[in-house]
């Protein structure tokens, strides 16, 4: 029997943000209902309330989040009632060219669930990223639940988009490794990912860029080595001057703009590797002397979603957060309720926080 429960709509471009009754439908084949207990708030759905992702309003927001699997439809195998999951918004196909070429991570038809959530008057919710978690229940693809270790869910769920997308730029896109180099231009939650992931695989020097002395006070704490305020230096200069005047071996730009495009493009060591995962708006342009392209070896990379495989990444990564070599919990600036996501849009709006995370 569908089920009404609470949920967090934008139902206007630009409105604020709206608590109200949303109506969940039993799983159908292939899908899963769960119950969330806790979802990052992340700029992604901030920008789906702007009108930056399209115009299917009302959505239903959240993404970012871990729960436990409450019933599946038929034909699931991949998790059963009572499971504890994490949220994925890339549920891979196993039948695309990408799948079939042994590179699920780059799926071209990632699925969510079939049926559509509602509002009591039968109004149909878009959910942001094919998932809606911002509700006490959500309607999922069971291949967006990955099974992992019970943990804090506050902590965990934020392996569901952006500490997953800033690990994995730095990790599987960028392939840094022991011993490398690597620049971070921009270091919000993404970016200080990419700074915890550096340090977790061994990288030597790893160079934090931000024109807020907050952000790179925090870049320390997650494992940066050196840190440039971009507002007073040049970063360019300052990366090389850090790496014996070569360049970074990687550097990760994490802010989407094509200014600081150009400053990682620059930065990087002859045959390094720039790894775009700052999500730009569809407007700006990049204009780079094609010569420079021409005269450098080297890889310039695009990172969706950190190019993870959520089944083979996410367990990992909580594994090593409960060991202690991989600081999770420390993106957690705050624990909220589902009344308090316009004031933490604010808050992320203004960098004040890393994550604010709802609890359900």
């Amino acid at each position: 029997m569908p089920q009404t429960v609470k949920g967090v709509i934008a139902r206007a471009k630009g409105a604020p943000v709206e608590v109200t009754d949303i109506v969940i439908p039993d799983p159908g084949p292939g899908e899963a209902v769960v119950q969330v207990q806790a979802c990052g708030v992340c700029h992604t759905d901030l920008h789906y309330r702007e009108g930056g992702i399209n115009d299917d309003f009302p959505f239903l927001l959240g993404h970012e989040a871990a729960g436990i699997v409450e019933a599946v439809g038929e034909g699931v195998t991949e998790v059963a009632a009572g499971d504890f999951v994490i949220l994925n918004w890339r549920a891979v196909c196993g039948e695309c060219r990408a799948c079939h070429k042994g590179k699920p991570q780059y799926c071209f038809d990632t699925h969510n669930a079939a049926q559509k959530m509602t509002l009591t008057d039968g109004t149909v919710l878009s959910p942001a990223l094919g998932i809606g978690a911002f509700a006490e229940k959500t309607l999922v693809a069971a291949g967006q639940c990955t099974k992992v270790a019970t943990s804090d869910p506050a902590v965990v769920g934020l392996l569901g988009c952006g500490v997953m997308a800033g690990f994995g730029a730095a990790v599987n896109t960028g392939g840094v490794g022991l011993g490398d180099s690597i620049a971070v231009i921009g270091c919000g939650g993404v970016g200080n990912a990419a700074i915890a992931g550096a340090k977790v695989v061994g990288a030597t020097t790893i160079i934090a860029v931000d024109v807020d002395d907050r952000k790179l006070q925090w870049a320390k704490e997650f494992g940066a080595t050196h840190t440039i305020n971009s507002s007073s230096e040049d970063a360019v200069e300052k990366i090389r001057e850090l790496t014996g005047s070569y360049g970074a071996d990687v550097v990760v730009e994490a802010v989407g703009r094509p200014e600081t495009y150009q400053q990682a493009f620059f930065a990087r060591d002859l045959a390094g590797t720039v790894v775009l995962v700052g999500v730009p708006t569809p407007d700006l342009k990049l204009e780079l002397p094609l010569i420079e392209i021409f005269g450098r070896g080297g890889s310039l990379k695009s990172s969706w979603y950190g190019d993870c495989l959520p089944t083979r990444d996410f367990p990992t990564l909580v594994s090593l957060y409960q060991q202690g070599r991989f600081p999770l919990d420390a993106f957690v600036s705050e624990r909220i309720g589902l009344g308090d996501i316009e004031s933490a849009f604010n808050k992320m709006h203004k960098g004040e926080v890393l994550r604010s995370v709802v609890e359900l």
